[in-house]
């Protein structure tokens, strides 16, 4: 698991990959299941954080522009602009549980049921996502975590995102909102679930073996995930 090489990693992300574009031809031609098939797509489709996860840490490919490739692809997919992405989660990692530092905890993570609740939906994350991409696009970026020399990059990369959805919209039209976007809201909960147990209720402390937890799980999970679930590894 701890060897990096691109070509298991490759036939992972076509298979993932290939599911994903199999149910949306599903989902476009409305069998009489599709419904269901939105909540499967929705889960394939969402943790497509895993790969994207795994190549902020140059970890899902040995080659270093396989990372780089694969990270835009589902970063884009998932409305999450990579290299924004990269420092505010190595930040997270260097600062995990810190309230001052981490910037996972700008929002706050859920402490009674009501915030479970919300947490959960996915909208809030959905919502701050899409105004970091504007705000990226538009050179309004004001992240400590981002150094100066990194503001051109991210605002071209959100202003390329933003165009890149247009473009998008223009080939499949209408189509988009029932093989991607309402699949993407419906999984985002799952997403949620998964990452809530990599931190919560940890000691708060430096040491990212005591900070975070693995989660059991079984192979088909760790599958989908990337091995996401050994965290603390």
């Amino acid at each position: 698991m701890l060897v990096r090489t691109d070509g298991p990693a490759l036939i992972r992300l076509a298979i993932h990959v290939g599911i994903v574009l199999f149910l949306a031809s599903l989902i476009s031609l409305r069998p009489p299941y599709w419904p269901a098939l939105i909540i499967l797509q929705g889960v394939v489709l969402i943790f497509l954080f895993a790969p994207l996860h795994e190549c902020t840490h140059d970890t899902a490919f040995k080659s270093t522009w396989c990372n780089r490739l694969v990270a835009i692809v589902c970063g884009w997919l998932l409305l999450l602009p990579p290299a924004w992405f990269r420092y505010y989660h190595l930040n997270h990692h260097r600062f995990t549980n810190d309230p001052a530092r981490d910037p996972e905890l700008t929002t706050l993570k859920p402490l009674n049921r009501r915030d479970h609740l919300i947490y959960m939906t996915g909208l809030t994350t959905w919502w701050r996502q899409l105004l970091v991409l504007l705000r990226n696009a538009f050179g309004r970026n004001r992240d400590e975590f981002i150094p100066r020399k990194a503001h051109r990059r991210i605002t071209v990369e959100a202003a390329l995102f933003i165009a890149a959805y247009g473009i998008a919209y223009q080939i499949l039209g209408d189509a988009v909102y029932l093989m991607w976007v309402v699949p993407a809201l419906v999984g985002q909960p799952f997403l949620r679930a998964f990452l809530l147990a990599e931190h919560l209720n940890c000691p708060d402390v430096r040491d990212m073996t005591v900070n975070s937890r693995t989660t059991v799980t079984n192979k088909l999970i760790r599958w989908l995930t990337w091995n996401m679930s050994f965290h603390a590894e």
